[in-house]
């Protein structure tokens, strides 16, 4: 029996059309994916599921009956559940409070927080979710947070769940861990959409994979019987080349050093204890490393963001460390940060207005006070064009656009005011295999040029194939330096465990 039917969606925004008569069947107990590049409208076509868009053409079924979803209530009452990509918790409540908000079981009139706890408990054990339910939000994890939306969506009775870019922010371990999740849920008799452009997620998890493009249904396939290299095709609309190509680095004068610099975390612990590194003009340094182990506070600390306790961050021969953030972009540093939405964009900002925002206050963007709103349009209007950057146009709020737009508007920023050093971390997260493609080339591009470069990337893969030498960091320290071409999968792998040749780091 389906689940799902959607028959001729069509979803419209001002100047541009989300959804083009797109169709979409699943069946009950199925995982079934949801393919397209950035912006192709899965995100829109699973809102108007959910309840939060009307479509303005087209009608929905669930299982078989036709039915007005009108909003995320009237979709909870039938079943529907969504995992957004950027949560929707609240930081100071705790997991339970979280889950039961609105749906807060009473007892005399009173809030039953101790019933609550143990459901919620209950619901945990039941799917392997290992949640604690009295953990506050702002202390776990973000893996750990994504399974508390998973069980927001179990407590209200959800058969149909809907997971969008699921695995966007968590870790490979953490990946693996929702997959096992998704296996018990489906176990367990639920429907799982799964919205994504991880092609290998799909052929390891999914069952049916449903591919839209520029916002129309391209094709239905089994997932048993297509294959990566078909998937992307379809969902790029060209052949897509999963290799990097790229010749041997030509390192040259050094670049950045950083010297025995120790920085704290939020919570005022020794998160990069003592850690040096040099990085050459023509070459790209991968930061390989378990999420959790000084990455973040090291980017932060290069780019002015964290105060460096101690120890020195050295651009081109001059001292950078602890200055302004902006006095540090201006002395040559690019930075892709990890989390676009804190730190690279202003989300109620234009996308033309986010392009300048690290020059909007030089020629020919400013004059004296006064913005130069021409210059300003026609260079974002060069970016948008050369990085595809897919917006109705430069006036678009920054938040409006899909999370991979986001992500390439960023990119194209910082790779075109062409710095000599650029920090890359987790320049490809959330893009699809056509954008993660042309990113890779830009990287490249910049190291030939002569541009020195630190990529940072939880996936292991990117690290491999983009890096030079990789430098794997283990509790704030570079446990080893290794060469991505004679180096094994193994080998890095216990130095990001803290082991080396069967020998544990010492810290």
């Amino acid at each position: 029996m389906d689940a799902v039917e959607m028959k001729g969606i069509t979803k419209r925004f001002p100047g541009i059309v989300a959804n083009d008569g797109v169709n979409l069947k699943v069946k009950q107990g199925e995982i079934h994916a949801l393919l397209g590049e950035n912006g192709a409208g899965k995100s829109t076509l699973m809102n108007i599921l959910f309840g939060l868009y009307q479509p303005d053409e087209g009608k929905i079924l669930i299982k078989g009956k036709e039915t007005e979803i009108t909003g995320p209530t009237v979709a909870g009452e039938l079943g529907i559940g969504m995992v957004h990509q950027h949560f929707m918790l609240v930081d100071p409540f705790t997991v339970t409070e979280n889950i039961i908000l609105g749906s807060e079981p009473t007892t005399n009139g009173m809030i039953n927080k101790r019933r609550a706890e143990k459901e919620v408990q209950a619901i945990s054990d039941r799917y392997g979710l290992k949640v604690d339910p009295r953990a506050k939000i702002r202390d776990i994890s973000v893996g750990m947070q994504q399974r508390v939306e998973i069980l927001k969506t179990l407590y209200r009775g959800a058969e149909i769940l809907i997971f969008d870019e699921p695995t966007a922010v968590l870790a490979p371990q953490e990946i693996d861990e929702l997959i096992v999740i998704m296996e018990n849920l489906v176990k367990e008799g639920k429907t799982i959409i799964f919205i994504t452009h991880k092609l290998k997620e799909i052929m390891r998890i999914c069952d049916v994979v449903t591919i839209i493009r520029q916002g129309k249904f391209i094709g239905r396939v089994e997932v048993a019987d297509t294959d990566e290299n078909r998937l992307a095709s379809m969902m790029v609309g060209r052949d897509v080349s999963f290799t990097v190509d790229k010749k041997p680095a030509k390192p040259k004068d050094k670049i950045l050093s950083i010297r025995d610099i120790r920085v704290q975390d939020s919570r005022g612990v020794d998160a990069v204890r003592g850690l040096n590194m040099e990085i050459k003009a023509g070459e790209i340094v991968g930061l390989a490393g378990v999420d959790g182990n000084g990455q973040s506070e090291l980017i932060e600390a290069i780019t002015g963001l964290k105060k460096v306790q101690s120890g020195e961050v050295i651009l081109n021969g001059k001292k950078i460390t602890n200055l302004k953030p902006k006095t540090i972009t201006h002395s040559g540093v690019g930075h892709i940060p990890e989390d676009r939405h804190r730190r690279g964009l202003v989300l109620d900002f234009s996308i033309g207005e986010n392009m300048v925002l690290q020059t909007f206050d030089q020629k020919p963007f400013a004059k004296g006070w006064s913005l130069q709103y021409p210059a300003i349009h026609s260079y974002a209007k060069r970016l948008i064009e050369e990085f595809d950057v897919r917006t109705p146009d430069i006036h678009t709020p920054a938040r409006a656009l899909s999370g991979g737009n986001q992500q390439k508007g960023i990119i194209a920023r910082e790779v075109d005011r062409d710095p000599d050093f650029l920090i890359a971390a987790q320049p490809t997260r959330g893009l699809d295999v056509g954008a993660i493609e042309g990113i890779h080339r830009r990287l490249i591009e910049q190291r030939d040029k002569g541009k020195a470069i630190l990529l940072m990337s939880l996936e292991l893969e990117e690290i491999w194939q983009l890096s030079d030498h990789i430098a794997v960091i283990y509790e704030g320290k570079i446990a080893g330096w290794v060469d991505p071409a004679s180096t094994t999968e193994e080998e890095i792998g216990l130095l990001m465990a803290g082991y080396r040749a069967g020998t544990e780091v010492t810290s």
